[in-house]
């Protein structure tokens, strides 16, 4: 069966952010010529710190002091914390306590358990993975979940993009064999989750379930082996599960003829 998507794809979540634009801040203090990197620093004991690039702060990076209507909880940073729409997660420092622009990048504290060895880098690690790339995924069968009966079935899940708006999503039942386009949940906005759903009437039979999604940057989400291949990871390593960051590939559901669903990544 495997684990349920709140355990394969549950460190995911989205808000409404309240917060001054990181852009006006910067161009109140005054950026000198030669700077390249912005570094953020929090107040916490460990005292988190990263890197992002000059270029993503001054274009849509929020100090924020506030979430979905209220002030920023303490778990969640308060009083300020950084949000950086559409990279991964450790560029958010919470408790944020220090911004200082440089000209390099800082090797900062806890870069270095976020990397992943990349066999087309001569199995070293890259420690920025900056822009997630076009994901979805089904939340409506899945794992550990069983359909009732034959008929109709709503199929949805949802669908997200670091570069921008969700334009479409495609529903495959057939192992990505056919794929038929789902409706999208509006209002659609950039770099935010986007609910969608799909009719399909279930005849008892076999079934495989891929969701797959395309942003308004014409780039749509690959499969497993199509990423594979773009990092160099072999046929072989392939068939096996491995950590690595920025992934984003297709994530089948099986479902079988009782109705149960199961992980079917490395049976699809």
């Amino acid at each position: 069966m495997g684990l349920p998507v709140q355990y394969v794809w549950g460190m995911m979540s989205n808000s409404e952010w309240t917060g001054v634009p990181l852009s006006a801040l910067l161009n109140e203090a005054g950026v000198q010529p030669g700077a390249s990197w912005v570094v953020s620093e929090g107040a916490e004991l460990g005292k988190w710190s990263h890197s992002i690039p000059l270029g993503k702060a001054l274009d849509d990076v929020i100090v924020a002091y506030g979430q979905n209507g209220e002030p920023l909880r303490p778990e969640q940073g308060y009083p300020l914390r950084l949000i950086v729409p559409g990279w991964e997660g450790l560029n958010n420092v919470k408790y944020l306590a220090h911004i200082k622009v440089v000209d390099h990048p800082l090797d900062a504290t806890g870069v270095n358990h976020a990397t992943s060895l990349r066999a087309d880098v001569d199995n070293k690690s890259r420690w920025y993975h900056f822009q997630w790339g076009p994901k979805s995924v089904i939340t409506r069968p899945s794992a550990g979940m069983a359909i009732p009966s034959k008929g109709y079935v709503q199929i949805t899940g949802l669908a997200w993009s670091g570069g921008g708006k969700v334009s479409k999503v495609d529903i495959s039942v057939d192992g990505g064999a056919t794929w038929k386009e789902a409706k999208l949940q509006t209002p659609v906005h950039t770099k935010a989750h986007t609910r969608f759903t799909f009719d399909w009437n279930w005849e008892g039979q076999e079934a495989v379930l891929m969701s797959r999604a395309t942003d308004d940057q014409g780039e749509s989400q690959p499969t497993r082996t199509e990423l594979y291949n773009h990092w160099g990871i072999t046929a072989e390593e392939s068939k096996k599960p491995t950590r690595v960051i920025n992934y984003n590939a297709i994530q089948p559901w099986g479902v079988a003829r009782d109705g149960s669903v199961h992980d079917a990544t490395f049976t699809a």
